[in-house]
């Protein structure tokens, strides 16, 4: 029988963190190779100029992986935490580096992934267009509500026994186990009140939350939605059984309590995972939506309708000066014909509709698609034409000779970025211009390369929507060569 051989972990003393990478991590570059650091759970994170120690976690052909056990030297880029949960819920990451100094690591991130993965002729770039508020700047929360709380440091330390119930986030790494939220720094009023009531009368009337490895219990998630110009408040509940009796009194509760709720909705998820897009949404009390607001160059603002399962940009405020960007990237004159890709429920297609002839808005998921169309007859836009099918299969020849083939393309794929036959259909459909809005400057830089066979980049706007973390949003518009 072959004894098993204990490696001792690699260890390095002092180092120097350089950088910012991808996904949050920092970076070491060696002799040896490229160290990305991680930020531990419960740790005060690490900073570019840190002095740390660190201990290699995993070797990799390329690289190696580290986190930091001890710091020797603090980086004059840090700056103190606003956030009593930080560094354990795994939400805003960089928190502990000034806002300044998050804005410049952003707009280098797109520089490197544009030059270093799409390799193509780039214009200057534009300074990236900071946030403004940076707390307090999300429309959307949603918490879970779960029997499996995370116990702090500082609380496994008094061996006090602790309700196991919790309303908060995951912990970063553990799906079983969330973190009971004290107070939240992204979602403006009342969305620390609410969850704090749900979280009071949970333990008044000993509500059983939902063990996510027994798959037991009543209560799922607590999902709260706000609109910035309407003030309107959204809450959806998710519960796990069939019992009117518990749900009818947790939502009168709500109701008095909270007269500003204009919707609210629960849904019955019976299902062993929280995603509820294919579960039935039931209006309890008030509307079944709510309204957000947003200029969009003509006589009146428009409306959109944001229903329980609707996509509208979780940061309103800066998602406006993001389709302003687009918009004046299209150089629209009222004569162009305007594909939107990945429509979503439409919100750049109507938002620069009055400024073209007319906009063929292009989207997979066949609800939002429905939220598109309605938001068009709420505005009274009628220059509007909303198609659901998977992009690939429905851009063909046929499709453009039907709806007429695109002057102006803005697309703003998902993640994953463009699949590569959409590129190559919109090589083939060749517009004028192309305007690519993206949340991974990765993939878009991917795509870039691509579309360099027949166009030429001239003009990028960096974008932060989600300060304090390493998310950045990036606007490019392409010109056919």
């Amino acid at each position: 029988m072959r004894r098993k051989i204990h490696k001792t972990p690699e260890r390095l003393a002092s180092v120097r963190i350089d950088a910012v990478a991808a996904e949050g991590k920092c970076i070491v570059r060696t002799d040896e190779g490229v160290i990305f650091v991680e930020n531990p759970t419960g740790g005060p994170g690490v900073a570019p100029g840190d002095v740390v120690d660190l201990r290699i976690t995993n070797t990799k052909k390329q690289y190696r992986e580290a986190v930091a056990e001890r710091v020797h030297e603090w980086s004059s880029v840090r700056t103190e935490p606003f956030c009593e949960h930080f560094g354990t819920c795994g939400g805003c990451k960089w928190q502990h580096i000034q806002y300044s100094e998050q804005l410049g690591f952003k707009h280098q991130q797109v520089v490197d992934h544009l030059t270093r993965i799409g390799k193509v002729e780039l214009p200057e770039f534009r300074p990236i267009m900071p946030a403004h508020p940076t707390q307090y700047y999300r429309n959307k929360l949603e918490f879970t509500c779960a029997e499996g709380r995370w116990l702090t440091t500082k609380e496994v330390g008094t061996n006090q026994p602790m309700d196991q119930r919790a309303v908060g986030f995951h912990v970063p790494g553990r799906f079983d186990k969330v973190l009971p939220i004290r107070h939240c720094y992204l979602q403006p009023d009342p969305s620390n009140a609410i969850r704090e009531a749900i979280d009071a009368y949970v333990l008044q009337h000993d509500m059983t939350l939902y063990n996510l490895k027994m798959h037991t219990g009543f209560l799922r998630t607590l999902i709260i939605r706000t609109a910035d110009t309407t003030q309107q408040v959204m809450v959806t509940l998710q519960v796990a059984q069939d019992n009117p009796e518990l749900l009818n009194g947790l939502m009168a509760y709500l109701q008095t309590l909270f007269p500003q709720i204009t919707s609210l909705n629960y849904i019955l998820n019976t299902k062993k995972n929280d995603s509820y897009q294919d579960q039935e949404v039931v209006n309890w009390a008030g509307k079944a939506y709510i309204e957000e607001q947003m200029e969009d160059g003509g006589d009146r603002p428009l409306t959109f309708r944001i229903g329980p399962k609707s996509f509208y940009q979780t940061n309103a405020q800066q998602a406006y000066n993001l389709y302003k960007v687009a918009r004046e990237f299209a150089g629209l004159t009222g004569q162009e014909h305007v594909y939107d890709l990945y429509t979503g429920t439409g919100t750049i297609a109507l938002f620069v509709a009055r400024l073209a002839k007319h906009v063929v808005g292009v989207e997979y998921v066949e609800a939002s698609v429905a939220d598109a169309r309605v938001n068009a007859q709420v505005n009274g836009i009628t220059n509007t034409t909303f198609v659901a099918g998977d992009m690939k299969a429905i851009l063909t020849d046929e499709f453009f000779a039907e709806h007429g083939r695109p002057d102006v393309v803005i697309t703003d794929p998902p993640r994953a970025g463009m699949d590569e036959a959409v590129t190559r259909q919109l090589l083939k459909a060749a517009p004028e211009r192309i305007v690519y809005v993206s949340c991974n400057t990765a993939t878009q830089a991917r795509d870039l390369a691509i579309l360099d066979e027949g166009y030429i980049v001239t003009g990028v706007q960096p974008v932060d929507m989600f300060p304090h973390t390493h998310h950045v949003e990036n606007v490019v518009v392409l010109t056919k060569r």
